[in-house]
């Protein structure tokens, strides 16, 4: 994938030909002054500079890859149609291989380079977490994160916005429907000892405790562990029927191996984003699994809209390959801020498209999921979908659910 590149020339940035005079911001703690409203950091009288530091090649590039191509395709479309008040968007990307320090490298390039408008997109809760700082210092928003971490929300920061549902709130969603709509008794967690998987074991506890419950067991891991005979056995000795996953792609498949050997069912195994995947549904104990998740995968053979039909057929003739649902939350992330742009006018600023993204209510994607902002509210989404597999494949259980 090519990569925009920008000269520095003394106190200037050099792109395409057009001069930028790059802005020394201060932020206050991060809020968005009039100072730093009326600076126009990646805006031209041609073009919207946005940029994304993201995952082509680690272990995550499934999601950094779909996303980037999906937002890629919203862009070309909006830049066909005329672009946003004239000016054409163009999405500097940048690869981290899921590692911290090449992110905080491709932020540094992105911001005081390439003078980013705002970047859109990145992959990972670690490299969000280590990146958000630097960013809100410079006045640039951080746009729809790949990530369900509550740090993308929490605490509230006028440049943070996110479309996804937070991995906290998921959990506990999980956990009321569970008991009250599927009878289910014993929860039980299991999750990986990372800051993503002890938020999990928190939205458990704090769902259970509200409904006057207690966890009946505990299991946690590294990330790399493998062997999970001694964590079932656990659960099955304390007769768990609902058992809550902070897991990934490769430690829920082992979790679900080892319980398939031992001839333990009957029990609702419930997953997230995070373990949303194929891989996971191809597997013969993946059988009967379950997730909540924002949007729900698209399989060829649905009856699809004749626009999501049309944008599946696109993606395919472009990238040789059918798009994922990280490619539906990149087209979905590229849209609404398309929206929030077109909303802010022709003097763009961050303060303007901080008040456009909020001025943003029911939004209806082009797949039928619905987001919404406000002053007072930067995560879109309030509800998920539940999906199980069902030989093979995802099947969507649910329209909506709450919390």
């Amino acid at each position: 994938m090519k990569i925009d590149e920008c000269v520095s020339r003394g106190l200037g940035v050099v792109c395409g030909g057009i001069v930028l005079m790059l802005a020394v911001v201060g932020c206050g703690g991060g809020e968005v002054t009039q100072s730093t409203a009326t600076t126009n950091r990646g805006v031209t009288e041609k073009e919207i500079i946005l940029g994304v530091y993201t995952d082509l090649s680690g272990p995550t590039a499934i999601w950094g890859v779909g996303a980037t191509n999906g937002a890629r395709m919203r862009f070309d479309e909006a830049n066909a149609a005329g672009g946003i008040h004239g000016r054409q968007i163009r999405y500097v990307v940048e690869d981290t291989s899921y590692q911290v320090p090449k992110a905080i490298s491709a932020a540094n390039k992105l911001v005081n380079r390439d003078n980013v408008f705002a970047i859109l997109l990145g992959v990972g809760t670690p490299l969000n977490n280590a990146i958000m700082p630097m960013l809100f210092e410079n006045n640039v928003p951080n746009l729809f994160p790949i990530s369900g971490g509550r740090q993308m929300v929490e605490p509230f920061h006028p440049l943070k916005f996110t479309q996804r549902g937070i991995y906290y709130d998921e959990v506990r969603a999980s956990v009321k429907y569970f008991i009250e709509q599927q009878n289910k008794e014993t929860a039980c967690v299991v999750y990986q000892d990372t800051d993503y998987g002890v938020e999990i074991l928190e939205g458990a506890r704090d769902q259970l405790e509200l409904m006057g419950r207690e966890l009946a067991a505990v299991s946690a891991h590294k990330p790399t562990d493998s062997e999970f005979t001694a964590a079932i056995l656990k659960f099955k000795n304390a007769n768990c029927d609902l058992v809550l996953m902070g897991t990934v792609h490769r430690d829920t498949i082992l979790v679900l191996n080892a319980a398939r050997k031992m001839g333990w069912g009957d029990v609702a195994w419930v997953g997230n984003n995070a373990a949303y995947a194929q891989v996971i549904a191809d597997q013969p104990s993946g059988q009967g699994y379950y997730s909540f998740v924002h949007m729900a995968k698209l399989y060829a053979d649905d009856d699809m809209s004749p626009a999501v039909r049309a944008w599946w057929d696109t993606y395919i003739e472009r990238y040789s390959s059918e798009p994922g649902l990280a490619a539906m939350e990149g087209y979905r992330g590229a849209a609404l801020t398309v929206e929030a742009l077109q909303r802010a006018g022709q003097a763009l600023t961050t303060e303007g498209l901080v008040k456009a993204m909020e001025s943003i209510d029911s939004y209806t994607d082009i797949f039928g999921y619905t987001v919404s902002f406000g002053p007072d509210k930067h995560n879109g989404a309030s509800e998920s979908v539940l999906s199980q597999v069902q030989d093979g494949r995802w099947v969507k259980l649910t329209e909506a659910i709450g919390y």
